[in-house]
């Protein structure tokens, strides 16, 4: 399993080229257009509805990014897919119809949100989603999770398919874990466990020893989220690419 080559060299859109401002809610239809528009790859996240569909939609509850409340997972996708963005004009995608709209032209990085709530092992329809719908994929593509246990299940599901693991430096104050939790993924333990090619770190906490000791063994380094180009600059230092937001990142050669 081999991660392709645009993923080094292609600057990722952090839930597609999004500004609400300008119509472009993030994880939208109109967000990812922009991105390919701009040669920009895209990065986006998955949500599971209550009957088993894979949702192109960060948060766990509606209320941040709608203008509608409650659980994602307490709703159906027909019903989900009404609801209108805010900031735009799209609706709620599905994972199989951004995938449509792609369509290979530009590299894409699928998200699988936690949903033990714990980071454990309480998992599967999402990952049984997501594979579904990627099953046929044609183009640049890869998986990645806070869970060790989702990525662990996608190789599992779709070997083919490079995968990651989307990595912190877990502050106690920022993340809803024990610590005992946070202390253990903070040192990405699984990488191996978990056949990944590559992490995505968060962004100001890339100088620690352990991400310089995973890129020496050969991992890609991509990080999260660069959002100006003076830190762009410096994450380059220590990473193979970036996932960024809220400026025109430079295309890369």
């Amino acid at each position: 399993m081999t991660l392709p080559q645009a993923f080094y060299t292609t600057p990722i859109a952090h839930r597609g080229f999004h500004h609400r401002d300008a119509g472009r809610p993030e994880n939208s239809f109109a967000a990812f257009q922009a991105a390919i528009d701009r040669g920009y790859g895209i990065e986006l996240d998955v949500q599971l509805s209550r009957d088993g569909v894979a949702l192109v939609f960060h948060d766990y509850a509606l209320d941040r990014l709608t203008g509608q409340t409650g659980a994602i997972r307490q709703r159906d996708a027909d019903d989900l897919c009404q609801i209108t963005l805010t900031g735009g004009s799209d609706t709620i995608p599905t994972l199989p119809q951004v995938l449509e709209l792609i369509a290979g032209r530009v590299p894409l990085l699928v998200e699988i949100k936690d949903q033990d709530g714990a980071m454990g092992t309480d998992i599967g329809p999402l990952e049984d989603a997501v594979a579904e719908a990627l099953r046929d994929y044609v183009g640049d593509v890869a998986v990645m999770s806070f869970n060790p246990n989702s990525v662990a299940r996608m190789a599992e599901l779709l070997p083919h398919v490079p995968r990651g693991l989307v990595t912190s430096a877990y502050r106690y104050v920022e993340w809803p874990l024990p610590k005992a939790t946070c202390d253990r993924l903070r040192e990405i333990p699984d990488y191996d466990r978990t056949g990944a090619c590559f992490i995505s770190h968060e962004v100001d906490d890339l100088p620690r020893p352990r991400v310089a000791e995973l890129r020496e063994a050969g991992a890609m380094i991509c990080c999260w989220t660069v959002r100006s180009l003076s830190v762009e600059n410096g994450a380059r230092e220590f990473a193979h690419n970036i996932t960024f937001e809220g400026y025109d990142a430079p295309l890369q050669g």
